[in-house]
């Protein structure tokens, strides 16, 4: 795959437009939904805004826990900032962010937490298409007719064939986003269910696709740290479904 694309001086990497193209994709989709929900836009710009900061802070914070033993050793990771992003302290990081938000406006989090959700995992399926053409997150090596094979890569193993979990990720992140978009029209039944559900869904599909991966992202005995968070996330959304829908009926 070609992530570098030069255009005289200038070195474009396939993996930051991706990011950028699911960016825009969350925010232009949120703001449609938040003018059709009658939630403010200005909400959602102000939210956009704290997400990414509390995202990337969550994603370098997680990523060091991940490789603290590492950084003993070579504490020039700390400042090493072309690799080393962790998709769960992103979500992790960009959620704390926008609540503290929401309890400082004094707005309900849960409707916009509802709102926004779907969007994070369409951004997140089309940030994985950056993964696999930059090489990162990539599979175990396979015989499958499936496998691709990267040849310039500077973080899979070049000239092997891979399970392309970044594009199996990326599809079923497109899944879960319109499994939302639909829960939210058809069935939600309290305030706060749609991003419960969200962990839900995102947790079980990243426990899962950790089985096929096979770069070194760290590990809590015998499951990798996203699977050990994933059990977590799971039991969360668990949680937070049963007391959002609870609360919602002892209101009726």
């Amino acid at each position: 795959m070609i992530n570098d694309i030069h255009i005289g001086p200038i070195t474009v990497h396939m993996y930051g437009i991706m990011i950028a193209i699911g960016l825009c994709l969350a925010v232009g989709v949120s703001m449609y939904r938040a003018k059709k929900e009658k939630l403010s836009t200005d909400v959602i710009s102000d939210l956009v805004y704290c997400a990414v900061i509390g995202g990337l802070l969550g994603t370098r914070i997680l990523y060091y826990i991940t490789v603290f033993p590492q950084i003993l050793e070579n504490p020039s990771i700390l400042w090493n900032f072309r690799e080393g992003y962790v998709v769960y302290g992103g979500v992790i990081g960009g959620v704390l962010a926008g609540y503290i938000y929401c309890r400082w406006k004094k707005v309900s989090f849960l409707q916009y937490f509802d709102l926004v959700m779907p969007q994070v995992v369409l951004a997140q399926g089309v940030g994985r298409i950056g993964c696999f053409f930059a090489g990162c997150c990539y599979g175990k090596e396979t015989s499958l007719p499936i496998g691709i094979t990267y040849t310039i890569s500077n973080f899979a193993p070049n000239h092997v064939s891979l399970i392309p979990t970044q594009l199996i990720s990326s599809v079923g992140d497109f899944c879960i986003f319109g499994l939302l978009l639909l829960y939210h029209k058809k069935c939600k039944k309290a305030d706060g269910t749609v991003g419960a559900m969200y962990l839900l869904l995102y947790s079980a599909g990243r426990f899962c696709i950790e089985f096929l991966r096979n770069d070194n992202r760290g590990s809590v005995g015998a499951l990798s740290t996203s699977q050990f968070i994933a059990i977590g996330t799971f039991l969360l959304g668990t949680v937070l479904y049963v007391v959002f829908s609870k609360k919602k009926k002892e209101q009726i």
